[in-house]
């Protein structure tokens, strides 16, 4: 008798506990599954489970995971069943589940074996990470995004100063050579050396341009543009540059939007993406695809590498640049923007980081997608300007220089010794008395002696104690007629745009030749109106 009482006891103890256990099962919000070791079928889902498949309990009982096809990725399956025939056990395994309408769930699984009456099971509890996942994946991004902006201000900065620096060594080597140009006789062989030192000159101004324009500073010539009139300029003019077996084959938008942009710089981006992939091609036979078109951007817009800036919802203008060349690796591809990375030969390199600061200077975005032995595409996003093209400006007649003559005093400011001594001996070639000064404060403190002597002040941007904007205003201040001709290696429409309306004279880019000084003085002295593109 005591044997049956003890027997019937321990049978009402298991049968509570099986209740009890069935009512947290059911009741759990946490999602939990038994599945039968033996065979892999599921003898029971509690409702937050069969929620989070989006099955009904009907769908779901006496059928396999595998029979459900649940699993995003088969071999998360296999691993999991490895650690529970390893251990009994599994905690913190995290993989991917598709529901019934085929959404993808991060879940993170935990669970262990038990033994429920003669059968041994798997009990598994699942929590759905989806939206942490999601939340460190915008965490990546961010940080990822993040990284890349310090990198490019600190970079830009680094860009922004050497250019402004070599653009002050250069005005001194080109215009001395300009200078001695003039000296030497037409038919000395020493002309053909002078010549050359002057187009290496002007070749490092135009890497000092693309410098400028990779730091992504300051504004551009901005203009209602026609990006496929742009197109049809430049390539044009890259049919002798590029590969002969490189077929340029066109597909541009008939209706296309104006883009508010600075003409020079996206020729700049045109060339370098077409040269880029004309010797991606090589010497196969190959095709370089230009396309333009509208683009809608709205947040689920894909992304790409670099990584992209947000950009405002709506329609853009794109530029499209694709080859059937070699293609990149990922590491590669990680790289190709960085300054001075290169896979050709020593000394190339810094034309994608141009493109890069100039795309972005001009508030667009770049995607880049490429794989191995299947190509490379750049695609480039502008907004559109709003407005029609402007039709094209004639080119600004220019006064003679040769045999022009000046007279009177210039003061002449800049906190570089090399451009005042050079600029200095231009101005004494075309018979003017010249001051120097090495910066704002001492060219005001100058000026300020005898204001009407001055004929002229040719004065740089930049400069310590007093800027140009700031000395410029002193020295109206003390002499409302006095005329200033503005030196800077930045854009001319960046630079003269802080002199809007305070009757600037002239401006004069850094570096300059001998003629470009004179006509810029000539100009100034004829009242003739500051000239902007």
């Amino acid at each position: 008798m005591a044997e049956n009482a003890e027997k019937r006891r321990s049978d009402d103890e298991m049968r509570q506990s099986e209740e009890k256990f069935a009512a947290i099962f059911r009741a759990s919000p946490i999602p939990i599954c038994l599945i039968r070791i033996s065979d892999g079928v599921v003898i029971d889902a509690n409702a937050a489970h069969l929620s989070l498949l989006e099955y009904s309990r009907e769908e779901v009982i006496g059928k396999t995971t595998l029979e459900l096809n649940i699993w995003a990725h088969r071999e998360e399956r296999e691993r999991l069943v490895a650690e529970l025939a390893r251990n009994h056990r599994v905690s913190g395994f995290e993989a991917q589940y598709v529901t019934k309408t085929g959404a993808v769930r991060d879940v993170m699984i935990a669970g262990e074996e038990i033994r429920l009456g003669s059968e041994i099971l798997h009990l598994g509890l699942l929590q759905d990470i989806s939206a942490r996942k999601q939340a460190e994946a915008q965490r990546r991004q961010f940080e990822g995004r993040l990284q890349e902006a310090q990198r490019l201000e600190s970079l830009g900065v680094m860009a922004g100063g050497i250019a402004h620096d070599f653009n002050n060594i250069l005005t001194s080597v080109l215009g001395n050579a300009s200078l001695a140009k003039i000296d030497v006789p037409a038919d000395s062989p020493l002309q053909e050396y002078l010549q050359s030192i002057t187009q290496g000159a002007i070749r490092a101004a135009d890497l000092c341009k693309q410098l400028l324009a990779y730091s992504g500073q300051g504004r551009f010539n901005v203009k209602n543009l026609s990006l496929n009139e742009l197109i049809e300029e430049t390539t044009h003019l890259l049919q002798l540059s590029i590969s002969k077996k490189a077929v340029l084959h066109f597909e541009l938008h008939s209706e296309l939007p104006a883009i508010g942009a600075d003409a020079t710089q996206i020729r700049q981006v045109i060339m370098n993406l077409v040269i880029n992939a004309s010797e991606a091609i090589g010497e196969k036979s190959g095709v370089i695809r230009i396309s333009t078109g509208l683009a809608r951007v709205d947040p689920s817009y894909p992304g790409g590498t670099p990584p992209a800036a947000d950009l405002p919802e709506g329609t853009y203008v794109y530029l499209e640049v694709a080859d059937s060349g070699c293609g990149m690796e990922p590491e590669t591809m990680a790289r190709i923007f960085d300054p001075f990375f290169t896979t050709k030969f020593t000394g190339r390199g810094l034309g994608l980081s141009a493109v890069l600061g100039i795309v972005r200077g001009h508030n667009g975005s770049l995607r880049t997608y490429s794989e191995p032995g299947r190509g490379t595409t750049f695609k480039l996003l502008f907004p559109c300007s709003g407005g029609e093209a402007d039709p094209k400006a004639r080119p600004a007649a220019v006064p003679a220089v040769v045999g022009w003559r000046g007279q009177g005093r210039v003061l002449v400011v800049d906190d570089e010794e090399s451009v005042r001594s050079t600029a200095a001996l231009m101005l004494e070639r075309l018979g003017f008395q010249v001051e120097v000064a090495g910066d704002g404060r001492e060219a005001v403190a100058k000026f300020r002696t005898d204001p009407e002597r001055f004929s002229l002040v040719l004065m740089d941007l930049t400069m310590p104690h007093l800027d140009g904007v700031q000395a410029f205003a002193e020295l109206r201040g003390i002499y409302a007629g006095v005329r200033v001709i503005l030196m800077s290696g930045f854009n001319e429409q960046e630079a003269i745009s802080r002199f809007s309306g305070k009757g600037l004279a002239g401006f004069l880019h850094k570096p300059f030749t001998f003629e470009a000084l004179t006509h810029a003085v000539q100009g100034a002295l004829a009242g003739l109106p500051v000239h902007q593109e």
